[in-house]
């Protein structure tokens, strides 16, 4: 099936956006398993905290070299890992690597289905023999093996201060967006657009105008992102904590233009020393806002607002 193979071929990408929530706030689960999954070493951040101008010229000059060093060793790197940047970053002529899947033209992506026909579809682990079945797929095979991890992650429990769920259909995944935000209406979505068709997923890209920030009453937002299946499925998660959603047109060096979604996040005091971001950005948590791209097809949910 190959809409299904899409998917499947994002799933890394998936993975460094799950650890990032999970990383950032804590976790029942050990993930040293999933972090060498990345073939990367994590850089282990000293224990002490400094304050005030220390802190920022200090973040300023680590987040210098750090760029440096990340410029000079992109294709060494995970491309996965070219999402994160800081809100130093957001400035009109700002070039950096960073990484965009590229779809595989030959194909079309999943399908969501409406609430009738997922409705009538399991979605439980348990039912993954008549599952793989019913898509014909083998329980070694990648589709297969997939589709497990997929249920797997879809019912394992919310780390410490997250809400989740995985969306089989645009009602239930509007339901729970409105609920996040106690709305029963009056909520829109952002996505990453490829301008031109993707040449290259990982490429230099100059910031062409000015970041616009999308305003509204709250200070969060809902994150969706796909899940490898053999329709689409989303795997909807919030935080409740301040958030900035920008909409940035990118240059690409080959070329390409993308219209992307970033999101910011404010305050990193309380997040985890082996935060991926931190060792690609080379700051320590507290210093400075982390921020980071979004996939085309992952979605950010936020009430009804402008741009400035």
């Amino acid at each position: 099936m190959g809409t299904f193979g899409v998917v499947i071929a994002s799933r890394n990408f998936l993975i460094i956006h799950l650890l990032f929530f999970e990383l950032g706030y804590g976790s029942h689960h050990d993930h040293h398993e999933s972090m060498s999954m990345m073939s990367r070493k994590y850089i282990q951040l000293p224990s002490e905290s400094n304050i005030g101008n220390k802190i920022e010229e200090k973040a300023k000059t680590q987040h210098v070299q750090a760029h440096d060093h990340m410029m000079s060793h992109m294709e060494k790197m995970d491309p996965n890992l070219m999402i994160f940047f800081t809100t130093n970053d957001l400035k009109v002529g700002k070039t950096m690597p960073i990484y965009f899947p590229k779809k595989d033209p030959s194909t079309t992506p999943p399908r969501l289905l409406p609430l009738q026909e997922a409705s009538s579809i399991p979605f439980s682990l348990n039912h993954l023999p008549y599952l793989l079945n019913r898509f014909s797929f083998t329980p070694q095979s990648p589709q297969g093996s997939a589709m497990e991890d997929t249920l797997k992650q879809c019912e394992s429990r919310s780390i410490i201060g997250e809400t989740k769920t995985c969306a089989t259909s645009l009602e239930s995944m509007l339901d729970f967006a409105r609920g996040a935000f106690g709305l029963e209406d009056e909520i829109s979505v952002v996505t990453t657009t490829h301008l031109t068709n993707l040449r290259v997923s990982l490429q230099n890209y100059t910031i062409l105008d000015e970041p616009k920030q999308i305003l509204g009453p709250h200070k969060m937002m809902v994150a969706c992102h796909t899940m490898p299946y053999p329709y689409l499925v989303y795997y909807c998660h919030y935080q409740v904590s301040e958030n900035r959603v920008y909409k940035i047109l990118l240059g690409g060096e080959n070329g390409d233009k993308v219209e992307a979604i970033a999101v910011c996040h404010m305050d990193t005091s309380q997040w985890s020393r082996n935060h991926v971001s931190f060792s690609v950005l080379g700051i320590e948590p507290g210093t400075l806002p982390v921020c980071h791209y979004f996939p085309e097809q992952n979605l950010v949910w936020i009430p009804k607002s402008k741009y400035i």
